[in-house]
């Protein structure tokens, strides 16, 4: 019997077994520092570089959405969300490292969450997009695309 999307959320306690000591990691929406979030995206990111808070707050809103957060102050030091359907796809997005935290180890303990997270509710394939962190992705269980000729793509010229 398939779980229902609330019973596929996983604890903090379980979520948090790939952190650093003293950080933890939560799927609830309501932690979510979305001011922080959006300032790290809209203007620190190459990938997400002036998208408005209109858009951001949409995604957020219609995503999966994984906060990193420091246990003794609550302050958000991390993001990604996920795009799916929890049953047959989930796209992997807006991985964001606070620069205070980066180099050690945040974002492959994040990656490492989230696809823990999708492994136990039984998505067979995530996928993902980086410019730049092959590297990180890598060390997680990512490689490319075994037939890309078989992916195609359909851009708008609006939005992001």
């Amino acid at each position: 019997m398939r779980k229902t999307p609330e019973e596929k959320r996983l604890s903090t306690t379980e979520l948090a077994a790939a952190l650093p000591d003293g950080y933890e990691v939560s799927t609830d929406t309501a932690r979510l520092d979305v001011d922080r979030v959006h300032r790290w995206l809209s203007t620190d990111s190459y990938w997400a570089m002036g998208r408005s808070r209109e858009t951001q707050d949409a995604a957020v809103a219609g995503s999966l959405n994984f906060g990193v957060y420091d246990t003794v102050s609550g302050a958000q030091v991390g993001y990604a969300r996920v795009v799916s359907d929890l049953a047959t796809f989930a796209w992997l997005c807006d991985v964001y490292i606070d620069r205070s935290v980066r180099g050690k180890g945040f974002g492959s303990a994040l990656v490492a969450v989230v696809r823990d997270h999708l492994e136990s509710t039984g998505v067979p394939r995530i996928l993902l997009a980086t410019g730049d962190a092959h590297g990180v992705y890598e060390k997680i269980g990512f490689h490319p695309l075994e037939s890309p000729e078989e992916w195609m793509i359909l851009r708008f010229s609006a939005g992001q």
